[in-house]
């Protein structure tokens, strides 16, 4: 077998749906819990597992058996041995915390101090970045970078809440780093009040005010997470609204929140995430601060762009992973696969089959995926439908 099904886990958050991944898969909805993340990938914390002899094979003991076959010869002595990529199918059925993850140099360095150091706060859990993208597969709605101090300025104005002046005045003068300090430091027996006063400002305005959209948000957050002061720091982010086969990018240093929505995530094999609010986790004021990057995100969006008929690519500034998406018609002979080196492949609609130079072809439904190894040699799409490929970039 050269290209084996890739069966992952599905990590039962509180913020996931009880209806979006399973009603992917074809499963009765909906679930007996939340059903957030399906990891595919050889990540530590949740490897998925492909078919052997006597039963499952962790990925991560097939890649451990063979660095060389499996992720080819310059991946694996770029990364060792390790698939440097997880994909996820992500399923928000409410929204998740504010976040943001490191550079790769200071995972690195912070990750080695924090191992030297028992007493140091326990912020990270390896030493890699943790660069991400999503497209999405329903409508999908995020957070994703700053958006202008001087909007910001204006909505949080508008509450006419006098103990918000000090963030009004820091988002005039530009001052993101200060504004986010000053929300997130809020002593914390006045966060309810100031929740609550942010809550009954932002209906008082209606829906008729040019930025109701922002106070809805908030009135919204508020419900999911009362007395939490992300709720305002949110204010200061690009509300973006995915359709279907659009895509964000979320880079180092980032601050962005999935809120609602079902997508298709790539990211570098990490689960380095500092969190900035709207979470009952612990909130590292200081570290954070260090890894965000205070500056405007004028265009969210992550564009793709087709690179041959029915495959569209969607290029990062990374050297972990690419994604494309492949869609298959009737009238379109057998596709031939992108990417190179070790890939996931996801089906996203239809029956999709995956044949190679030898072995079984592998068939795809929605929500199911396959492990194709770098000595697979030259991979096709057949059939009717869509499928995602991962891969490492040349």
């Amino acid at each position: 077998m050269t290209v084996y099904p890739l069966t992952g886990v599905i990590r039962p958050y509180a913020w996931g749906s009880r209806t979006a991944i399973a009603e992917l898969q074809g499963r009765p909805t909906p679930t007996e819990g939340p059903e957030a993340e399906l990891w595919l990938g050889a990540h530590p914390g949740d490897p998925s597992t492909v078919p052997g002899p006597d039963g499952p094979v962790l990925l991560t003991a097939l890649i451990d058996g063979d660095p060389a076959g499996q992720l080819g010869a310059g991946v694996a002595e770029r990364f060792g041995a390790h698939l440097p990529y997880l994909m996820k199918v992500l399923a928000a059925g409410a929204p998740l915390s504010l976040q943001a993850h490191p550079d790769l140099k200071y995972a690195a360095e912070a990750f080695a101090r924090q191992e030297a150091d028992p007493s140091r706060p326990k912020n990270y859990t390896d030493a890699n970045h943790k660069p991400e993208m999503l497209v999405a597969l329903t409508p999908f709605d995020a957070l994703c970078g700053f958006r202008p101090a001087e909007v910001s300025a204006h909505v949080l104005a508008e509450l006419n809440l006098p103990q918000l002046a000090p963030v009004v005045a820091a988002l005039r003068g530009a001052d993101l780093a200060e504004a986010v300090r000053l929300l997130l430091s809020w002593p914390a027996e006045d966060r309810p009040a100031l929740i609550d006063a942010v809550v009954a400002a932002a209906l008082h305005l209606g829906d008729e005010h040019p930025h109701a959209e922002s106070f809805r948000l908030a009135v919204d957050l508020a419900g999911h997470y009362p007395g939490d002061p992300g709720v305002l720091v949110a204010l200061l982010l690009n509300l973006v609204h995915l359709a279907p086969g659009e895509a964000i990018w979320m880079p180092a240093g980032n601050l962005h929140a999935y809120l609602h929505g079902l997508g298709v995530e790539l990211m570098a094999a990490s689960d380095n995430v500092l969190r900035g609010g709207l979470t009952p986790k612990r909130v590292d004021v200081d570290e954070l601060l260090k890894v965000l990057r205070f500056e405007t995100l004028d265009d969210p969006l992550l564009h793709g762009a087709e690179v041959a008929p029915g495959v569209t690519s969607w290029r990062v500034p990374v050297r972990d992973f690419e994604m494309y998406r492949v869609e298959l018609v009737e009238t379109r002979p057998p596709v031939r696969l992108p990417g190179s080196g070790p890939r996931i492949l996801l089906g996203a609609a239809g029956d999709v089959h995956i044949g190679e130079d030898h072995g079984t072809p592998v068939t795809l439904a929605p929500g199911t995926a396959a492990y194709a190894p770098a000595d697979a040699g030259v991979l096709t799409a057949a059939g009717l439908g869509t499928l995602f490929v991962a891969a490492v970039p040349d």
